[in-house]
């Protein structure tokens, strides 16, 4: 039997933080993170290499492995309590604040960027939140530290070596299948390889495993929620139609709530000079997404538009409900990711390898199929994120452009929250702690960074109690 003091399901932000607190104040603790992925040294993506297509790698690395998806994102760290996440909702606003403060000094020490992207408002910035307000639009200030794709990779790297050389062990390759409940207390947890057990687990899996995590919650009677579904597209400009929100935000977080149905848009992710790119679930299901790097730059600017859908009973199944979307179009494109120019999807027609190629607009992602978001987005979606690119336009000239691209899909499937105490414990199972955006909680690296410290200071107390 193999037996350990703590166990960490996901070898994401939330569980490379809880490690890193964890070995930090004890190294006599056996402590094992069970990975689906690979090693970041092995996460590459053979679509660089292999003129841009997808050779549909089992598991994907752009969406597993060591730092999850969010080593090779934009690796944006969010230092507003506002974004990211429902941290203060746990924690308090004060609180997640300190936390937020004493997380990022941890990825300074690893080799974070010092730079901070609208840390103050100048008064261009002003300016362009008086542009936001008379167009109905919340700017949300949230200072940014950029890591970039390639510098995120680096330091997440170094944060590997820190942990194993004070004595975690990982396993890649070792996707968990089943926890192992007895008497509504966690044992351990089992999969392909073995059974693994441990007095404190944290299931901290990201959004590649939130479908697993919600099956496997169901099947134990572990309590969850429905939460939102988000559902969107990624939009795609060239940087001088967004200039002044990149030079001056870096990212502009803002939501609108849309004038005929009263629904929630955000935009989401934005990568200045970035690449639009795919990423894949359940080994062939697209999705898109996109990142930039420090260095490399594009001639384009993408950034995600998604709807926040609340659902009420009998509904019960919102990462299945955006998984069939996303099935949609992939049933259009043969796997590959649809692209739309704005003034197609407007005038109701399907846009054409013709019509894409004559743009100013080169696609960053070049396997895109050309095609028609109404086959696939529900009305009331489309027409959310019509007036949201139209509402847009008025603080950022330009982006209501015909030639502005739509990709699609783009869904966020953090959408189930597990009932969690103040402490990240499920309130069905003693000793199992959930956190990151697999369990709900949060919604990007920062948050999550921040999850994963609280669960090691939690697990400390029952340690040292």
């Amino acid at each position: 039997m193999k037996k350990y003091d703590v166990i960490i399901v996901g070898a994401g932000p939330a569980g490379i933080f809880c490690a890193y607190e964890l070995v930090k104040n004890r190294q006599d603790l056996k402590i094992l993170i069970l990975e689906k992925g690979r090693g970041i040294a092995n996460r590459k993506c053979p679509k660089h290499t292999n003129g841009g297509r997808c050779v549909h790698c089992k598991p994907c690395s752009i969406t597993t492995g060591w730092a999850g998806a969010g080593a090779f994102s934009d690796g944006k760290l969010s230092l507003s309590h506002e974004v990211g996440g429902t941290l203060p909702e746990y924690l308090g606003v004060e609180e997640t604040i300190e936390m937020i403060k004493y997380t990022d000094q941890i990825y300074l020490d690893f080799g974070a960027d010092g730079e901070i992207h609208g840390e103050t408002l100048t008064p261009e910035m002003e300016v362009i939140r008086r542009k936001a307000i008379e167009s109905n639009l919340k700017l949300v200030h949230c200072p940014v530290r950029h890591l970039g794709t390639e510098k995120a990779q680096e330091l997440y790297r170094k944060l590997y070596d820190f942990v194993v050389d004070k004595g975690v062990e990982v396993h890649f390759n070792s996707a968990v299948q089943n926890l192992i409940l007895e008497d509504d207390k966690i044992q351990g947890v089992k999969n392909g390889k073995g059974e693994y057990f441990a007095d404190l687990v944290m299931v901290s899996v990201g959004r590649d495993g939130a479908d697993w995590l919600m099956k496997e919650c169901s099947k134990e009677s572990i309590g969850t929620e429905v939460g939102v579904v988000d559902i969107g597209v990624r939009l795609e400009c060239r940087n001088e139609v967004m200039k002044d929100i990149n030079d001056n935000f870096y990212e502009a977080k803002l939501i609108h709530y849309t004038q005929t149905f009263d629904d929630k848009v955000r935009t989401f992710c934005s990568n200045p000079g970035g690449f639009v790119s795919s990423e894949y679930y359940d080994n062939d299901l697209a999705v898109v997404n996109g990142h930039s790097f420090k260095d490399l730059k594009s001639d384009n600017t993408n950034f995600a538009l998604l709807v926040s859908q609340k659902f009420t009973e009998p509904f019960k199944a919102p990462i299945e409900y955006g998984k069939h979307i996303a099935r949609l179009a992939n049933m259009l494109t043969n796997n590959q990711i649809l692209v739309q120019r704005f003034g197609d999807l407007i005038r109701g027609r399907r846009t054409t390898s013709n019509r894409l190629y004559r743009n100013n607009i080169i696609p960053t992602l070049k396997d895109a199929v050309p095609g028609d978001l109404s086959l696939v987005l529900p009305h009331r979606i489309l027409k959310d994120i019509e007036e949201m690119i139209l509402a847009l336009d008025k603080v950022t000239p330009g982006l209501a452009s015909d030639e502005t691209l739509l990709y699609g899909v783009e869904v966020k499937f953090y959408s189930n929250i597990t009932k969690v105490d103040n402490s990240f414990q499920s309130t069905s199972v003693e000793n199992l702690y959930l956190g990151g955006d697999g369990a709900g909680i949060t919604r990007g690296l920062m948050q999550a960074s921040v999850n994963g410290v609280l669960i090691a200071r939690e697990f400390l107390k029952k340690i040292e109690a």
